[in-house]
């Protein structure tokens, strides 16, 4: 088993944001040019499934909840997103939806570690 370093895996998935949050500056940046296609990255997720790590979990009360117990909601996609006029590939909606998402991501990643700092402080202190 990999060990798993809380502080690692917060800085990895910010560089991630930071990564995808230039992109998407870079999409609405060249919203108006001629032939630009709009571009993404890759999924922090799909990321994280390409190193194989799995959860460990030291006793058996620490979850309570089987991932077939977990309520599943289908979504559907919806394709009615405006494409400026410019015949470029970049709705500013969608980019700004996209941004949301980063800035979202970006507050829980840093609430998580605020949590584990303190945690952790206090772990060693022996609080």
């Amino acid at each position: 088993m990999t060990e798993v370093y809380l502080f690692d895996l917060a800085s990895k998935q910010a560089r991630y944001l930071a990564v995808r949050q230039a992109t998407i500056a870079g999409n609405v940046a060249n919203a108006n040019t001629p032939g630009y296609k709009a571009r993404d990255v890759v999924p922090f997720s799909q990321v994280m499934a390409q190193t194989h790590l799995e959860l460990a979990v030291t006793a058996s009360a620490h979850t309570s909840i089987l991932a077939s117990d977990a309520p599943v909601r289908t979504m559907q996609s919806r394709e009615g997103w405006d494409v400026l006029e410019t015949s470029s590939a970049v709705s500013l909606e969608q980019e700004m939806l996209k941004a949301n998402d980063v800035s979202r991501q970006h507050n829980l990643n840093i609430g998580v570690t605020k949590a584990f700092d303190r945690m952790l402080s206090l772990a060693i202190r022996g609080a």
